[in-house]
């Protein structure tokens, strides 16, 4: 609603208002003489004497232009104002009348006196029935500037809170439409506007959720392709050498090892693109989704279901050890089982079919500890093969190098040494959200690696696994 609105309504009720006052006004005038032809015609019942009849006239008032005219007896009627035709109307209609005339209004009372009936005559004129009017009409007029000014205020309170609460829509959908999915409104203003704002935050809050299950869609279907890929990669090493540079072959032998080749590399390409989508989608779902928690013994017990299938196939004994208790650690269960995959398949990948290895948890001051080994050949540059893309076999590290991000996440690190298998050894370091952290004394788990570290090259305690 408008000022102007505001103010058409307030004159809409107060002219009918004025109207009815004046016609109150106007009432009063005709009871006043009413009263006055009623002491001619209280006079007329008594007396029709002449002095009786002048004495009640002269009694009704002062004025000589209101007084009461007797029609129809011997007095005096040149002062009326009714024609002879209102006169017999009143005769014969046999009551009160009002009528019309110039300067005002006439009442007319018949009264019967025997034989013949006598008409009463009072004179009301404008002024009297309009007496008062100004002052009312002042006083309307007031109260319909109280009445706009009123209007004004609560509209302009009603339009700023309307204004503040479509601009507050006007600037969320801004942010939704730049990707801001976060964005959220106080709903507010008149009801239509504050039904929009939370109609507006159940869109944002479904946008939310469904780009985030996108996001994990694509995460986990990525992470379901690196298991085939890891099957089809070993497969593929399995085939004959793919080198063309040595001996004498024939078209045939040399198309059979160049497409060995093609088959290999695309794997590679293919092995790298699925670790760059999953570090992508996981990286983005975590900024989005926050702090996630999974059991660490439930996602090594998961993993090695797959790889304990693999390991029989390729003879490779293993063992799990740990895992039986329920451990907490502030990683997503997608991403430290990809970090799982990516370090238990370069054992696959870098060591000879048949070299055991195996996957050991602990926890320990303030720390969760996944320790995988191998009887491989070991890695001669441990810092080197830590670094970002850099690896002793030829490979892009990416492996080794998810491991770490995940173990990152957690407030942990990611440490290789020699295992007691004697192949590399593999350890993944994740805070445990359950301990308090603490200072940690040269008697604790990081003095005990230091010092194995300068005695026997060993990073961490081994335990006595036990059989999977």
């Amino acid at each position: 609603m408008t000022a102007g609105t505001g103010a058409l309504l307030a004159l809409v009720f107060l002219i009918p208002l004025g109207l009815v006052l004046g016609g109150q006004a106007g009432e009063e005038a005709i009871a006043d003489a009413a009263r006055r032809s009623a002491l001619v015609t209280g006079a007329l019942a008594v007396s029709t004497e002449p002095e009786v009849v002048a004495r009640a006239i002269d009694a009704s008032g002062d004025d000589p232009a209101t007084r009461p005219v007797v029609h129809g007896l011997d007095v005096d009627a040149a002062a009326g104002r009714a024609d002879a035709a209102q006169l017999d109307r009143a005769r014969s209609e046999g009551r009160s009348l009002v009528v019309d005339v110039d300067g005002g209004v006439l009442r007319l009372d018949p009264v019967v006196l025997g034989d013949r009936t006598a008409v009463v005559e009072v004179f009301v004129p404008d002024s009297a029935l309009d007496a008062g009017a100004g002052s009312r009409w002042l006083l309307l007029t007031g109260v319909a500037v109280a009445l706009v000014g009123a209007a004004v205020l609560v509209v302009d309170r009603v339009a700023a809170r309307a204004v503040d609460a479509t601009r507050g829509l006007v600037k969320a959908a801004l942010a939704v439409g730049d990707g801001d999915l976060g964005v959220r409104v106080e709903p507010s203003g008149p009801r239509e506007l504050a039904e929009a704002g939370h109609a507006f935050n159940r869109m944002a809050d479904r946008f939310d959720a469904a780009r985030t299950e996108e996001r994990e869609l694509v995460a986990d279907l990525s992470h379901r392709l690196r298991t085939p890929l890891t099957v089809l990669r070993l497969d593929a090493e399995a085939l004959e050498s793919d080198d063309t540079s040595v001996g004498s072959f024939s078209q045939a032998e040399l198309d059979y090892r160049r497409g060995i080749r093609r088959i290999r590399q695309a794997i590679v390409t293919l092995e790298g693109e699925i670790d760059v989508l999953i570090k992508t989608t996981r990286k983005a779902v975590a900024t989005e989704a926050g702090p996630a928690m999974c059991d660490v013994s439930e996602v090594v017990r998961d993993r090695m279901v797959f790889w304990a299938a693999l390991a029989g196939d390729q003879n490779r004994p293993h063992r799990v050890s740990g895992a039986q208790l329920r451990i907490p650690a502030p990683v997503p269960r997608a991403e430290l089982a990809a970090a799982l995959d990516a370090v238990i398949g370069n054992v696959f990948r870098y060591t000879p079919q048949g070299a055991a290895f195996e996957v050991a948890v602990s926890r320990r001051d303030g720390y969760v500890a996944i320790r995988i080994d191998d009887a491989g050949p070991g890695i001669a540059d441990p810092d080197r093969a830590l670094r970002r893309g850099a690896s002793d076999q030829g490979s892009t590290g990416l492996g080794l190098d998810i491991a770490k991000r995940v173990a990152l996440q957690a407030n942990g690190s990611v440490s290789i040494d020699r295992a007691q298998l004697g192949g590399a050894s593999v350890v993944m370091l994740l805070a445990d959200p359950e301990a308090t952290p603490r200072q940690v004394s040269r008697f604790g788990l990081v003095g005990r690696m230091a010092r194995e570290q300068k005695s026997s090259g060993r990073r961490w305690p081994r335990q006595r696994p036990t059989e999977s």
